[in-house]
């Protein structure tokens, strides 16, 4: 294969993960995509990185510019409501503290 300028690295990354297990060298890897040594070294890298951070428990950063509503961008029916309910209470809790609202006896 001849030699690209960019490739969508993430597409190849099991099977260079894979490569790479069974012994093949960076080098090696790289002729066979067509790819510059240092994306291949660089792509194991990252893929190592993300597998430590997930035995340690550490959740991946949704990428991208956070929503202007503050709202998650993928949020269930059950979990809204779930949260909604949440902020209700807490709302009946401030008011009963603060002698302002809800229920009188």
């Amino acid at each position: 294969m001849e030699k690209r300028k960019y490739t969508k690295i993430q597409v190849l990354e099991t099977e260079i993960v894979s490569m790479h297990r069974a012994g093949k060298t960076h080098r090696e890897i790289a002729e066979y995509f067509g790819l510059e040594r240092s994306q291949v070294k660089k792509c194991l890298e990252r893929f190592r990185c993300r597998q430590r951070k997930q035995a340690a428990g550490i959740q991946p950063k949704p990428k991208g510019r956070p929503r202007k509503d503050g709202q998650p961008p993928h949020q269930s029916e059950a979990a809204e409501l779930k949260r909604l309910r949440m902020e209700n209470q807490l709302l009946r809790d401030f008011l009963k503290l603060s002698e302002r609202g809800g229920v009188r006896e």
